[in-house]
């Protein structure tokens, strides 16, 4: 960012967000990077890949490009809009900023159904990859749930120091297992080396019916799944709030992104193909085990298993710092419960984490009533929850952008590249996903879409509700400006 820039972002960014005050600015650099880091690396990558090779084939390279480059879009988008305004209410900040409260409400909620939904899918997947070792067989899945579920939110009541180190940490062991499976990879793949009975090499690929095995229509189905395996990517955005320096750190955060996804999700996925045919992988098994135990690996499962817990760790590590900023945002001008502004003395917003746990324990009664049904019923929610959140972030964006234009507002230097068609096009893709998700009759995808009514006319309920309190709030705060 110029000096320039920095001169003139105070001025230009005169909408000042409540819900931001209270905060102390703990997260160091190496924290946001490693958040970057753990957004862009999950069990999408170390588990739900061996499916999605069994269904597309070398294709879902390609899908994972895709859909890592729309991701990227999203998240360079946000972090214009952060270094326009660095706020803990991101993209709700934004949306109230450039369409108003409903935009912000609509924003806020969809990112909570995400969230709360995701950690469900969180515990749900702790629980099972605990039972994993025998040691743990005997106990409820329901009890796993609720112990990790506890655990994980102490940690972040603490402070959002301790939230920071403990994703670090869940980040450099998701990193330096990618690492270190793909540095074996590599030599197996140049020396030419056996892998169970398979010679591996780029020949793997040709030698059993090439890039489309199965044709582009498998690619084209998977796509919905890989856009999931990209969600929280956005949560770098949230992190901006308590970031010190943020127009230096985000940047840079988020730039790594890039290569982030063309080496461990574009990368590790082709180095795959060529260790094994792609037949050789199946649903419900992380394809680094499957390629381990070829080798002869001992205990690949193990570790492997170790390695999705702690990314699930991650996963609602993260869900639990950001609906409670979120939620914060919303609480501050009316459109969430009061308790949700409430804060600790180590600047925790613990009313919105609180609330979100209150949803998670919901899902601890589904691990207890309906176990093995516990994932599915609530992963639908949770895939409307992500394109939501992303279509928010490129409207504000989209608008902001129109809002320059006039000279109302002044761009950073930092920018998403091609805009608007940039926003446009990532808006169609995420429709185009949508209409995937309908005609995937034989997945959860068309049941997904069937649940958007809902949704609506829950969010519509939502704001009746609200309005009264959003009105008053907004007309206290303009009668005292000072309060802002």
């Amino acid at each position: 960012m110029s000096e320039q820039d920095l001169r003139t972002a105070p001025a230009a960014a005169s909408h000042v967000d409540a819900g931001d005050a209270g905060y102390r600015k703990s997260l160091k650099t190496r924290h946001v990077n490693m958040i970057a880091i753990g957004g862009a690396i999950g069990t999408g990558l170390f588990l739900g890949a061996g499916g999605r090779l069994a269904s597309a084939g070398p294709s879902l390279a390609i899908a994972y490009a895709v859909c890592g480059f729309f991701s990227f879009m999203v998240v360079r988008a946000l972090g214009e809009l952060v270094l326009h305004r660095p706020s803990s209410g991101s993209f709700v900040s934004y949306s109230r900023e450039f369409m108003g409260e409903k935009g912000a409400f609509v924003a806020g909620w969809m990112h909570f159904l995400n969230w709360s939904t995701t950690g469900i899918v969180d515990i749900t997947a702790i629980a099972l990859y605990i039972h994993y070792w025998k040691a743990f067989t005997s106990v409820p899945q329901w009890v796993l749930a609720l112990i990790a579920l506890a655990v994980v939110v102490t940690i972040n009541l603490i402070s959002v120091r301790i939230f920071g180190e403990l994703e670090f940490w869940f980040s450099i062991v998701k990193v330096g297992a990618l690492v270190a499976f793909m540095c074996i990879g590599i030599v197996l793949v140049v020396t030419g080396h056996k892998v169970g009975a398979q010679d591996a090499g780029p020949l793997t690929i040709f030698d059993h019916g090439g890039v489309f095995p199965k044709g582009v229509l498998p690619m084209l189905v998977v796509v919905q799944g890989v856009v999931f395996a990209y969600a929280s990517t956005e949560l770098v955005g949230v992190a901006a709030g308590e970031t010190e320096n943020p127009e230096k750190v985000m940047p840079k955060a988020i730039n790594s992104i890039v290569w982030r996804i063309l080496v461990f999700y574009v990368g590790s996925v082709l180095l795959l193909t060529m260790l094994l045919p792609w037949s050789a992988y199946k649903d419900g098994e992380s394809p680094f085990v499957t390629v381990l135990s070829k080798l002869g690996v001992p205990a690949a499962g193990g570790v492997m298993n170790l390695i999705v817990l702690t990314a699930a760790l991650s996963s609602l590590n993260s869900g639990l710092y950001s609906t409670g900023r979120i939620l914060r945002s919303l609480g501050a001008s009316g459109s969430a419960p009061r308790f949700t502004m409430a804060m600790s003395r180590s600047q925790v917003p613990y009313g919105g984490i609180l609330m979100t746990t209150a949803i998670c324990v919901l899902g601890v009664g589904l691990n207890a009533w309906v176990p093995k049904d516990a994932f599915e019923i609530v992963l639908n929610f949770a895939a409307i929850g992500i394109l939501g959140t992303w279509a928010m972030i490129m409207i504000s964006h989209l608008l902001f952008v129109r809002r320059t234009r006039t000279g109302a507002l002044s761009r950073p230097s930092y920018r998403l590249p091609g805009s608007p068609v940039t926003e446009i096009v990532t808006l169609a893709f995420l429709a185009a996903v949508v209409v995937l998700m309908w005609f995937d009759y034989d997945g959860e995808g068309h049941k997904t879409v069937l649940a958007v009514p809902v949704i609506i006319a829950a969010l519509v309920a939502g704001w009746f509700c609200a309005r009264g309190r959003v009105a008053s709030i907004a007309a206290a705060r303009t009668a005292d400006p000072v309060e802002e």
